[in-house]
């Protein structure tokens, strides 16, 4: 069985409810009027022709057909965006993946830091007078964050830039589940920006900043932790010295460069540490505290906006022995100490194999191949300069790599669950979302509260699901996981069509549409012209949805209900949407 078969509903159960769905979709929400297209995206004329086949280029050197022209752009967008609407895909095609890859890693960063200074602006200027008034709430800079999350990710040009932070935030936690994070406008932006900083720079500057930010220093407290106390019987805290290793670096067991685990002599995994080391690295991260001048050990003076500061008054002044034999001597300052530990599992074997291949399974594939995973870590230890965790590098390897850019194959066991949050996401982007002041506003609470998902909102630091979740049946009896299944059930698969069917056929695609400067509706103007001819208004949504994948069975079912209405733009809101909730649809391969 085929990974895509093992993790959806048969296409025949989806073809007997399509007429159920789509009459219960125009009843319960109406219809809507779209509104123009506000997404910055490289222009050109509209393109009424249904899409090219396929162009399959097969590279002698690997041998493995590869899917290029308009649907390789499309699942390109699909995998390193947030979405793309037509014309950024045809622009993809016409640049080329590889060229728009590195366009995307010389665009600036589009800062959420910088939304939130906006509102805050806004806020001053009595722009959310009334939303506060009628929410009673008067701390409304509060939810900036995740303003500028929505805002940053639906509009932002550095998408790929900001769908690797978002990679990188489900793998270094955070969540504002914590009340200082989500009581702060800057709780997770700033800490977001960081991720974005480093998106395409080095992992070593990228563990070292995570372990000196202070939404992770409360979040994992390691803010305010101090040095061992033999008189009160205190002992540095050890909640980031065990999360950093087993999560943040190399994992619980010994790895070879393909990901497999190393097996002891009697045929056991080999574990990468043990109590007596997450002892020895906790001592390494006391005496941190907020940033800031004025700022004291143990201060409760908030400071989002700057690394922790270190007291080296309340630092550990031990010998720390950390992994594979080195020793940190004692009397070092704190941030030398911190050098360190970074250093020791920077330089550790198994780094390169334990992200890369979560940043494949976010990306692309569930269950990467251990050569993929190999190519990956090989790109890791040396970006062909000699250079060690140049996430450029990496996202290339990952990106580019043969089986990455292979022709879809349904009855083969690569691809993924699209999780819920990017469904949703691509949605609004690929529709073009638009608002009348330019700022897409949504704190996506109501999307949050259907979905049960929102970024930087995990319920713990383990995420909302882990990467090597392998639900019973028919994927563990092949030895094959699926991170995403582990938030998917029968409620949550109605709950995305319930979301789905808000925002495509009614229109309701955020949570704040009043005063009306924040009404964002979906641009359909350029899918009009193509409602009168079904079939290709299906040839567009396939291209833009599911880069040409969309089955026989599953585009008959939609065909023939789409057939029976006449009002174009209600055409184009149900087919675009039962697309959206098609199997189709829900795996990306």
């Amino acid at each position: 069985m085929s990974l895509a078969t093992a993790m959806t509903l048969g296409t025949s159960t989806f073809r007997g409810s399509v007429l159920v769905l789509s009459l219960l979709a125009v009843t319960a929400c109406g219809g809507g009027s779209g509104g123009e297209a506000g997404i910055a995206t490289p222009t050109s004329a509209p393109d009424t022709s249904a899409p090219q086949d396929p162009v399959i280029n097969n590279d002698p050197a690997e041998g493995v057909p590869q899917l290029r022209g308009i649907y390789g752009a499309s699942r390109l967008a699909s995998r390193a965006s947030f979405g793309a609407s037509f014309a950024s895909i045809e622009y993809i095609e016409s640049l080329g993946q590889d060229a728009w890859i590195e366009e995307q890693f010389s665009l600036p960063i589009s800062s959420h830091d910088a939304v939130v200074d906006a509102l805050l602006l806004r806020e001053a200027a009595g722009d959310f007078d009334e939303i506060a008034e009628r929410e009673n709430n008067d701390n409304i800079a509060a939810v900036f964050g995740r303003a500028a999350w929505w805002h940053t990710s639906i509009t932002a040009q550095d998408q790929l830039r900001q769908r690797v932070a978002y990679s990188l935030s489900q793998i270094f936690v955070i969540s504002d589940e914590v009340n200082a994070l989500l009581l702060s406008p800057y709780g997770t932006s700033n800490y977001y920006d960081m991720l974005l900083e480093h998106a395409f720079g080095n992992v070593r500057d990228l563990l070292r900043d995570v372990s000196l930010h202070p939404a992770m220093g409360i979040y994992l407290s390691h803010l305010n932790n101090a040095r061992s106390d033999p008189e009160t019987g205190t002992f540095p805290d050890e909640n980031y010295a065990r999360e950093v290793m087993q999560l943040f670096s190399i994992g619980l067991f010994e790895l070879n460069p393909d990901g497999s685990e190393k097996l002891s002599d009697d045929g056991q995994p080999i574990p990468t540490y043990n109590n007596d080391d997450i002892r020895q690295f906790a001592k390494i991260y006391t005496g941190l505290s907020w940033g800031g001048l004025n700022n004291r050990f143990g201060s409760n003076r908030s400071n989002f906006t700057e690394p922790m500061r270190m007291f080296d008054d309340f630092h550990e002044q031990d010998e720390k022995k950390l992994l594979n034999g080195q020793v940190v001597p004692a009397g070092q300052d704190g941030l030398s100490d911190i050098d360190a530990a970074i250093d020791n599992l920077f330089f550790h074997p198994n780094i390169a194999p334990f992200l890369g291949k979560q940043l494949i399974q976010r990306l692309v594939t569930s269950n990467p191949s251990p050569d993929y995973v190999a190519r990956v870590s090989a790109a890791f230890e040396d970006n062909g300069n000699g250079e060690r965790g140049d996430m450029r590098s990496i996202l290339r390897a990952i990106l580019l790599d043969p089986e990455a850019l292979a022709e879809p194959d349904p009855e083969s066991t690569f691809g993924k669950l699209r999780e819920p949050l990017l469904r949703y996401t691509a949605m609004l982007r690929q529709l073009s979302v638009s608002s009348p002041d330019g700022f897409y506003a949504n704190l996506g609470f109501f999307v949050q509260q259907l979905i049960q998902q929102h970024p930087m909102s995990a319920p713990s630091v383990f995420n909302f699901y882990s990467p090597s979740h392998q639900p019973i049946g028919e994927l563990a009896e092949q030895g094959l996981v699926s991170p995403e299944l582990q938030i998917t059930n029968s409620n949550s698969v109605i709950e995305i069509s319930n979301l789905m069917r808000y925002a495509v056929v009614a229109d309701l695609v955020n949570d704040l549409s009043d005063p009306p400067f924040f009404k964002a509706t979906l641009g359909l103007d350029d899918f009009l012209p193509l409602a009168e001819e079904p079939q290709a208004l299906l040839d567009r949504l396939d291209t833009i949805f599911t880069y040409g994948t969309l089955t026989n069975d599953t585009r008959e079912a939609i065909l023939e209900l789409v057939s029976l209405i006449d009002e174009p733009e209600l055409r184009v809101r149900i087919a675009a949407y039962l697309i959206l909730i098609s199997p189709d649809y829900a795996v990306e391969i």
